[in-house]
């Protein structure tokens, strides 16, 4: 059968791409409808890179052809990403004086993502780097808890003539949390570009001055928050933290896959095991490998990605969190030397990714702790 370009428009104006209010040729998402014999093709632009987005609007376009048409119609499907301008996103821009953004994340909560990303930071500042933690879960921050600091409230300063919220100080580390402007019984309930919106805020409205990393504790998932960061920051890798539970892993997967996505394309650092194993007080020589054994390890050779180290399960990181003091900071104890040995791998993948960059794109970090300066 002979196919009509026009009637094809026609009948893909039936069409509306999820979260867009108009179908999809008076969007101006179909951007060209080319016919060839029994074949079409479909070039279409949107404007988000949700991966299930992207395969119902082809499976739509190609159910659509197939039932109007003709079941025996070869359909291809050419999908773009492009992100319109949004004054609620964050702006894709870097931060003055911050040379290294690391995104910690994990895929699903209650891996202990946020009490990694504490544990990393007081390790760092302890190495002698400059280190900002940007507590990103708007739903469910933690960060004031964990560094004992939850009755403070950021303060306004002037900047080159600009007024400027002032992080939080403790144990060295600077610290900007939603945490801060709100009660601890209070919920958030926002939508996505309100809490995009906030970040933006926390993120180029705050005196960060001179950092070497910043951290940024990520909430669970790969969702809107995850996008608006990804996206729109100069983020040198990302961290993934998961147990080695089958169920976390499922989701870690899922995690670094964001990550190494076309629409993303975050270098991944590597993947950091927590909860690994318990050994009881009374018998130190034992392992006990509660969630499974080497889970995180396995997954990071099976992804190709770097294994940066284990974290045990142990009582005392708990309670060190809950009372605002990182277990990191107990000097000569066996969690000082196990986050010592992870901080070690982190800031050695950094390196070797900013070695790998291009010259004028290479990010400088601070020769310390036996790890080589990144020039520009």
């Amino acid at each position: 059968m002979k196919l009509d370009r026009k009637e094809i428009l026609k009948a893909l104006e039936t069409i509306t791409i999820a979260g867009e209010g108009k179908n999809m040729v008076e969007s101006g998402a179909v951007k060209n409808v080319l016919t060839f014999g029994d074949e079409v093709v479909v070039d279409l632009v949107i404007s988000t890179p949700a991966m299930h987005i992207k395969k119902r609007a082809e499976d739509d376009i190609k159910k659509l052809i197939h039932e109007q048409f003709s079941p025996e119609i070869n359909v291809k499907v050419n999908i773009k990403v492009e992100t319109p301008e949004n004054p609620n996103q964050i702006k894709g821009k870097a931060i003055p004086g911050i040379s290294n953004i690391i995104a910690v994340a994990s895929g699903k909560g209650g891996v202990g993502k946020s009490t990694v990303t504490a544990n990393l930071a007081v390790t760092l500042a302890k190495m002698g780097f400059k280190v900002g933690v940007l507590d990103a879960d708007i739903y469910g921050p933690s960060m004031p808890i964990m560094f004992d600091v939850e009755t403070e409230k950021p303060i306004s300063i002037e900047v080159d003539g600009k007024s400027k919220m002032k992080p939080i100080e403790s144990y060295e580390i600077k610290l900007l949390s939603i945490g801060f402007f709100t009660s601890p019984s209070q919920a958030v309930i926002w939508r996505g570009p309100m809490a995009a919106k906030a970040l933006n805020q926390m993120i180029f409205d705050a005196a960060w001055g001179e950092l070497d990393f910043m951290l940024i504790d990520l909430p669970p998932g790969t969702g809107d928050i995850h996008l608006s960061i990804m996206q729109s920051l100069p983020v040198t890798g990302a961290v993934v933290v998961s147990t080695p539970q089958a169920v976390a892993l499922a989701d870690a997967k899922k995690g670094v896959a964001m990550f190494m996505s076309d629409a993303i394309n975050v270098p991944v650092l590597g993947i950091i095991e927590n909860m690994a194993y318990f050994t009881p007080e009374e018998l130190p020589n034992n392992k006990y490998y509660i969630f499974g054994k080497e889970g995180a390890k396995n997954l990071s050779e099976d992804l190709q990605v770097p294994f940066l180290g284990e974290v045990p399960l142990v009582q005392s990181i708990r309670e060190a969190g809950d009372y605002g003091r990182p277990a990191a900071l107990q000097t000569a104890s066996p969690l000082e030397k196990t986050f010592e040995e992870i901080a070690r791998n982190v800031v050695e993948e950094v390196v070797k990714r900013n070695d790998n960059l291009p010259p004028t794109e290479a990010i400088k970090i601070t020769t310390m702790a036996g790890c080589s300066a990144v020039k520009k």
